[in-house]
């Protein structure tokens, strides 16, 4: 009789509404583990001969959800459904014409119906109120083409295709800037997208400096005319182009309006766009102006995400006693045979759009993160909000980092290198540089199956799967909620949750109380959430996932040094949440309104 690892309702409800394979009648019938099984046979079949080790392996990860692979992996591996294994994509460049937005719309619907969410730059569409050559008519702009973006995924919806997650964005010096960034202020506009501006170093820097900023648009698409011309790196174009000045603002004030309508409406979210190109791992070949829904993997036109992440609690010993500490061999362990587990979803994925598979295994992109942090924080009596508590968090993801790029070396040592490797130009990106020295010295000389490794994702329903652990590196939300749920015939169910470290420490303590590193989301000033994120990032190659809870009363100007410190800091994002009428709170949004990314219909997994 196989146990029952779901210990709570809401971890039964996640595995059979979520995960369970159902084709006609049951085929996960039994329990969790026949979902463990499922996934890892499926996945060790890559690995031919050797695939009953590594069947025996990948499921030694999986039990007791030591692992936790994107949700994409555990509803779709070993099932007969024509769905894909990656969780995220971003779609291609949307070409400034009536044929490239439709087409970019299907490619979009096409993915979405397979269970990938997307990311769109929108960019590259005209201006509202320019003329279009071809045509003659006057262009409507990237927002409203967003709207046929947001119809078609809440038409998806209606078929009973998963949850569909959108991001879309814009640049800081698009003409439409303005349009984009208030979008969302209306309750009925584009609840189904997420926004981010791409800001660049220089509009940053113009907003310290006070200086005037150009909003202007490529020559080869205006109509004739006059006016001042800069040259740019624009999406869609090959190198710098003429761009055309349509008009001038203070930088600051456009600031204004991007902080006033994240404050007020938590959206849009901010991408230091050249610093996630600077950092980029394939520097050297990619220009990316997107991300995947949830910000945490920036990726190329057609890039996809492959994510899981190590369940740190599962490595916690002795919890709440003088001797607590981390089992780190266990935890290197774990790693080493979660980045072959991942490494092999490249494999065995369907893919909705050829481009998007040439790309995934051009690049044998993977997104290994991190999931309990904040649990394991407390069980050791580390402060969230401590010096201590950030260093131990950095350490501990390191180890992680270097555990995945040791193990991706010895793969391409044993089935060759990611197809788009370039020795010389990938060990020239400043974030390979900063690897140690036998990290540098194997890629030399074996080279690396993958191009990226890291990123640190949200973990909403694996981590509610997993006992409610608290999610990728965030504090924990509150001790114990009531946390509204979809359920499989489309209507809304409410369960009581508790934290995993917390209920620990009750039945170890009985009601001894609280000790101090017992702190919960709303006890943490904004820094604080900003200084972890900021602590982990040297150790990410693609980005994190975060977002920095603030109280309703905290005052606008302080709201805004946030989002400078999160630049000043080396973060590729930045993304707050202050409760608003328009989305409500994090966990428990207004009856009819549509998610926010940071609920649990819209995360990662």
């Amino acid at each position: 009789m196989s146990r029952d690892i779901l210990t709570t309702d809401i971890s039964r409800h996640v595995w059979d509404s979520k995960y369970r394979h159902r084709d006609g009648g049951l085929l996960d019938d039994r329990s969790m583990d026949d979902t463990w099984r499922r996934v890892a046979r499926t996945l060790a079949a890559q690995e031919a001969d050797a695939a009953p080790l590594w069947e025996q392996r990948f499921h030694a990860i999986l039990d007791d959800f030591r692992f936790l692979p994107g949700g994409r992996i555990l509803a779709g591996a070993g099932t007969t459904r024509n769905v894909t294994l990656f969780n995220c994509f971003v779609m291609g460049t949307i070409e400034d014409s009536l044929d490239g937005i439709f087409d970019s719309l299907k490619e979009g619907a096409l993915t979405m119906q397979q269970g990938g969410g997307v990311g769109y730059d929108f960019s590259t569409l005209r201006p509202a109120g320019t003329l279009t050559h071809r045509a003659g008519t006057i262009a409507s702009g990237p927002v409203s083409f967003m709207r046929i973006w947001d119809s078609m995924c809440a038409t998806l919806l209606s078929t009973g295709a998963r949850r569909g997650a959108m991001m879309a964005t814009l640049r800081c010096d698009h003409p439409d800037i303005e349009q984009f960034v208030a979008a969302k202020q209306d309750a009925r506009e584009l609840r189904h997208f997420n926004l981010s501006v791409l800001a660049s170093d220089a509009f940053m820097q113009a907003v310290e400096e006070g200086g005037d900023w150009p909003l202007l648009f490529p020559t080869a698409a205006l109509d004739d005319g006059d006016g001042e011309i800069l040259t740019r790196d624009w999406p869609g174009c090959d190198g710098e182009v003429p761009c055309r000045v349509i008009r001038r603002l203070p930088a600051r004030q456009l600031w204004q309006r991007i902080m006033r309508a994240t404050y007020d409406y938590a959206e849009p979210g901010v991408l230091f766009i050249d610093r996630i190109n600077r950092e980029n791992n394939l520097h050297y070949r990619e220009c990316i102006s997107a991300t995947n829904p949830c910000g945490e993997i920036p990726l190329p036109p057609y890039g996809a995400c492959d994510l899981g992440s190590v369940n740190l609690t599962r490595f916690l010993r002795e919890p709440f006693a003088a001797g607590a500490h981390l089992d780190l061999d266990g935890m290197r362990d774990t790693v080493q045979t979660a980045v072959r587990l991942m490494d092999n979803v490249i494999d065995a994925s369907r893919f909705p759009l050829p481009q998007q598979e040439a790309q995934a295994r051009g690049t044998r992109r993977i997104g290994l993160g991190i999931t309990g942090l904040a649990d394991v924080l407390i069980m050791l009596g580390l402060r969230y909000d401590s010096d201590t508590g950030r260093l131990y968090a950095k350490e501990l993801m390191e180890q992680v980092r270097d555990a995945a790029y040791r193990t991706s070396v010895v793969l391409a040592r044993e089935k060759g290198a990611f197809p788009f490797f370039d020795r010389e130009a990938y060990l020239a990106g400043p974030f390979i540089q900063r690897l140690p020295a036998d990290i540098r010295n194997g890629i030399v000389a074996h080279g690396i199956r993958n191009s990226h490794l890291t990123a640190i994702a949200p973990t909403g329903t694996i981590s509610l799967l997993a006992g409610n652990i608290s999610s990728g590196l965030e504090p924990v939300f509150d001790w114990s909620y009531s946390r509204r749920l979809l359920e499989r015939d489309g209507s809304y169910g409410h369960y009581e949750v508790s934290d995993y470290a917390w209920r620990l420490w009750r039945e170890l303590r009985d009601d001894t109380p609280l000790p101090p590193q017992f702190l919960t989301a709303a006890q943490l000033a904004p820094q604080d959430h900003l200084a972890m994120q900021a602590a982990l990032q040297p150790c990410v190659d693609s980005a994190i996932s975060k977002t920095i809870n603030i109280p309703v009363d905290f005052p606008f100007e302080q709201f805004q040094s946030i989002y400078r410190e999160a630049h000043r800091l080396g973060l590729k994002g930045c993304t707050t949440f202050r409760p608003n009428p328009i989305t409500g709170s994090v966990l428990q949004g207004p009856e009819h309104a549509a998610s926010h990314c940071c609920t649990i219909e819209r995360e990662a997994d």
